[in-house]
């Protein structure tokens, strides 16, 4: 890529001791599209199902982790989404947080460009990156501490769209230090940034998957199926009772066929008449037995809530608590983690290459960056109130300076740099519009001293 090449890996913040290895196709090669088109632009296998899991299956999936194959973790991170309470938790983090409002910053004609939808609902950014895409991302950068997608070109458009792909694929070379993607054409090596591969690594630089939620998860899984599978069984046998009959000693055979004959006939509403001696009774479980099963899955729903959410009780509840949004189900630190971790993804890999592609390399230092409102509303409100409060002090403070005399002025620029007050055209933050750092600076007020006599600065020095 060259000095294209340079100026991504600077983005990544890539290791200058990772080689670059020329093996395998890439994306657009004519191999891999020809593999694609017998598959109807598939890229991904036909998946291989497992629908029983054993603790030896999670101690077979950590040895095999940690060889870079992640195929079994990945298999089981996705088969816990089939519980319904982890997936509707982890639909919390992720979904819920893609949805909240994105703030951009950096050049305002690519910022619009992003903002502004063309010819369609949505804006260029959520049609680049549809939100249940990337909540899919996030979702395997929580479990497997890694994800991978794929930047599709759209025909008659001059932006892509990101794709996320199963991550059961995912194969990581230690000899090589690098990711490569198992596909209908072979092994296909994965370069981030390239404007085709999203590699999402919140789990770390070295064995991300070893930082990921899907050991914990996995286990609660594993143990939370095989107790409802235990407890149907127990249900099936013991939930019935047991029909119980008692003939006297001396009764004959033709009368103790007939008995038989009744109770096997034990229906809905049955009456016996019974002699003195004979008896009929129903013999029961004691109804403890499935104690053990729900103690079980009640274990597990709260390792799943704890693992994804952090905690109990923003989900379950508790003293003056409403359960009303994302930032009161989910722990607030977790929500800003997964949040600044999927923003850095797609300002280094996702809106780079679209920068690149349509205004050039010369503006791609220039490129947008996105971030999620992850602050809670009271955290909002709490900030309002500090600017209202930091306005009233600019005023009094100018007023102040005013009376003090010696044409003493105040720095707005630096009160707004210290305050973090946004203003218009301050791209690099020092509270003064970019465009006018080169001009006499208009951010400070001007104080009038109609009082001070210039002819007279002794006696002004006295005073």
């Amino acid at each position: 890529m060259g000095r294209v090449g340079n100026a991504i890996r600077a983005l990544l913040g890539r290791s200058t001791y990772q080689r670059d290895v020329e093996m395998g196709f890439d994306l657009d090669s004519p191999q891999v599209i020809a593999a694609r088109e017998r598959m109807g632009g598939q890229l991904v296998p036909i998946p291989a199902t497992q629908t029983r899991w054993l603790l030896a299956n999670l101690e077979a999936a950590q040895v095999e982790a940690d060889t870079g194959i992640l195929c079994t973790a990945a298999k089981l991170w996705n088969a816990a989404k089939r519980d319904g309470v982890f997936s509707g938790v982890l639909a919390t983090r992720t979904g819920g947080l893609v949805r909240l409002p994105k703030r951009f910053r950096g050049d305002p004609e690519m910022v619009e460009e992003l903002q502004i939808g063309h010819d369609s609902v949505r804006s260029v950014f959520d049609e680049m990156f549809p939100p249940a895409e990337l909540a899919r991302l996030a979702g395997d950068g929580i479990g497997l501490g890694v994800g991978v997608a794929e930047l599709l070109p759209v025909e008659g458009r001059d932006y892509p769209v990101l794709c996320t792909l199963p991550p059961e694929n995912l194969v990581y070379w230690w000899s090589y230090n690098r990711w490569f993607y198992r596909s209908v054409a072979g092994l296909l090596p994965i370069t981030p940034g390239d404007g085709r591969w999203i590699l999402h690594t919140p789990g770390g630089r070295v064995a991300p998957w070893q930082h990921g939620m899907w050991r914990a998860v996995g286990r609660a899984f594993i143990h939370k199926e095989h107790a409802l599978l235990h407890d149907a069984n127990w249900q099936a046998k013991l939930a019935n009772p047991a029909r119980v009959a008692q003939a006297p000693q001396g009764a004959t055979d033709e009368e103790l066929q007939g008995f038989w004959q009744k109770v096997m006939a034990w229906g809905v509403n049955t009456v016996f008449g019974l002699r003195p001696g004979w008896e009929v009774k129903l013999l029961e479980s004691n109804g403890r037995g499935s104690d053990s099963f729900e103690r079980t899955v009640n274990r597990s729903n709260n390792e799943f809530v704890i693992a994804i959410a952090g905690q109990t009780v923003t989900t379950d509840g508790g003293a003056g608590f409403q359960n009303s949004d994302i930032h009161r189900s989910i722990r607030a630190d977790l929500i800003e983690e997964t949040g600044s971790e999927l923003a850095h993804t797609l300002n280094t890999q996702g809106i780079p290459p679209w920068v690149l592609a349509r205004w050039g390399e010369e503006r791609l230092a220039m490129s947008p960056c996105v971030s999620w409102d992850v602050a809670p509303p009271r955290d909002r409100n709490l900030e309002a109130t500090s600017l209202v409060t930091t306005a009233n002090a600019i005023t009094l403070m100018a007023q102040a300076l005013e009376g003090a005399g010696g044409g003493r002025r105040l720095d707005v620029g630096e009160m707004a740099s210290r305050f973090g007050i946004p203003i218009l055209g301050d791209m690099d933050g020092d509270g003064m519009p970019d465009e006018a750092a080169d001009e006499e600076p208009d951010n400070v007020i001007d104080v009038e001293f109609e009082d001070v006599a210039d002819e007279e600065p002794e006696q002004d020095a006295a005073e």
